[in-house]
């Protein structure tokens, strides 16, 4: 079986925790396990969010007086996915003694019209007060917006329309190797293959990845166990097998889930056969058996 397994940003960072790498390094381990599991006897594509990491970043370069311009959001985000595929790396070649493991720099295509750049909504980096947000949007001209009681940066966020190195991804993948790949949803680049001032949707990355290597699972690996219905409340329950049509109808956060559930539909309906899984990263064999989680499947 062929699996692309997308890694939620608390794989690597929980709300509140300090960006140490220590801190992430230990979460690796934790991602590990169930991503090792996941590799026993399949293909797998490993994607990872980079979030705070490039947000991180991108404060410091702004900060340094060493440097007449801080650097752009497409090498921040290169450099994100050579540390996390680093972390990655190590873990999983101590988890899969003899199997092959690699980390691809990954590109992905965006086009230079999408009116995501008109509407900068992905957050990046970590949470402030008010009037720290008011400093960064004048002091540095970042767009800055709520995001539950802190402030955060948020940039544009196009759509992936191609993934430049999917070629060599597949070789790697049909050679046996776990490829960690398209981190942070790829650095995005223009047709022209000019890196671009934004942070690409990972899971939407996920599943046209998933979609282009014809993988028969997309896993959208997360903190929670299911999508919930009435999420928050007393009445919460989880959501189990549903069509892409009934899940949009749920029009879930799109702070959160919201784009896992489009990614997880854009994937079903793309690939007939094929099943997207959303679920919790600690369940992560019983998700790809069917037994927790819910699967999104095309009628």
């Amino acid at each position: 079986m062929r699996i692309v397994a997308a890694l939620g940003g608390n794989a690597l960072l929980r709300r509140g925790e300090p960006l140490d790498a220590a801190v992430q390094i230990a979460h690796v381990r934790e991602a590990v396990r169930g991503l090792a599991a996941l590799a026993e006897g399949n293909e797998l594509i490993v994607t990872h969010g980079n979030g705070p990491q490039v947000g991180l970043l991108a404060i410091e370069s702004a900060a340094d007086p060493e440097l007449s311009t801080p650097y752009p959001l497409d090498a921040l985000g290169a450099a994100t996915q050579g540390m996390i595929g680093y972390w990655l790396i190590r873990e999983l070649r101590r988890a899969l003694p003899g199997r092959e493991v690699v980390a691809l720099l990954t590109e992905t295509l965006v086009d230079p019209a999408d009116p995501a750049f008109r509407n900068p909504t992905k957050f990046i980096g970590r949470g402030c007060t008010p009037a720290e947000a008011r400093r960064m949007r004048d002091d540095r001209g970042w767009a800055m917006r709520p995001d539950g009681r802190m402030w955060r940066r948020v940039v544009p966020s196009p759509e992936p329309r191609d993934i430049v190195e999917l070629a060599t991804m597949r070789r790697l993948v049909d050679g046996g190797c776990v490829v960690i790949a398209a981190g942070g949803g790829g650095v995005p680049v223009d047709p022209d293959h000019h890196g671009v001032e934004a942070v690409v949707d990972k899971d939407l990355t996920a599943a046209l990845l998933a979609e282009r290597l014809k993988a028969d699972t997309l896993m959208l690996l997360t903190d929670v166990p299911a999508v919930m219905r009435d999420h928050g409340t007393v009445n919460a329950r989880p959501v189990g097998t549903i069509t892409p049509d009934r899940l949009r109808a749920m029009d879930l956060p799109s702070g959160s889930m919201g784009p896992k559930a489009e990614a997880a539909c854009r994937f079903a309906e793309h690939r007939p056969g094929a099943v997207a899984v959303i679920g919790s990263l600690a369940d992560a064999p019983a998700l790809l058996a069917g037994g927790t989680g819910t699967r999104i499947e095309a009628p």
